[in-house]
């Protein structure tokens, strides 16, 4: 078959099996739209070995950026004397700054990758209450962010690796 069509297969049927990992059997520890960032991240990337090896450490890089970001937003007492607001802006302020000229390590130099970890940890974060607290951040638990993202960044570059190699197999030379 054409190469868009064994593509679009091999993502459809592997979407497929993502979805159920993500709401039956590793509902709660596997997301499925941090995976879909992961996964086109990789295509993204260009789909490559080194597009899978930058989707991962960069993207897990930009999860403990905003893992740290959060721990110290939970720091800010609410009567901060500059105001929460514009003390969390502070702290995001400076913690982007630091993520971003980390690019000048050659392994964290993938920023988009950066960004999209930390943007789906405070999505984790921020859209699923009770998690952005010290008790969750720094616990050794399936709710920090830590791990559920990572593993769900992880699994969505490897689906996005196995969708590439099954749509290679199905296309007609």
């Amino acid at each position: 078959m054409d190469k868009l069509t064994a593509l679009s297969l091999s993502i459809g049927v592997l979407a497929g099996l993502a979805t159920f990992l993500a709401v039956g059997p590793l509902s709660g520890i596997f997301f499925i739209w941090a995976a879909t960032i992961a996964w086109a991240t990789y295509f993204f990337l260009g789909a490559t070995k080194e597009a899978l090896i930058n989707t991962i450490v960069c993207s897990i890089f930009g999860v403990v950026m905003a893992w740290v970001t959060a721990v110290l937003l939970t720091e800010i007492s609410p009567e901060a004397t500059l105001g929460f607001p514009f003390m969390a802006a502070l702290t995001v302020t400076v913690a982007v700054v630091v993520m971003c000229l980390a690019a000048n390590i050659p392994q964290l130099a993938t920023i988009p990758a950066s960004v999209l970890g930390y943007s789906s940890t405070f999505a984790y974060l921020l859209q699923t209450p009770e998690k952005l607290t010290q008790d969750v951040l720094l616990g050794v638990s399936l709710s920090n962010p830590l791990l559920v993202i990572s593993i769900s960044i992880v699994v969505g570059t490897y689906f996005g690796q196995f969708s590439a190699q099954l749509a290679a197999k199905w296309t007609k030379a």
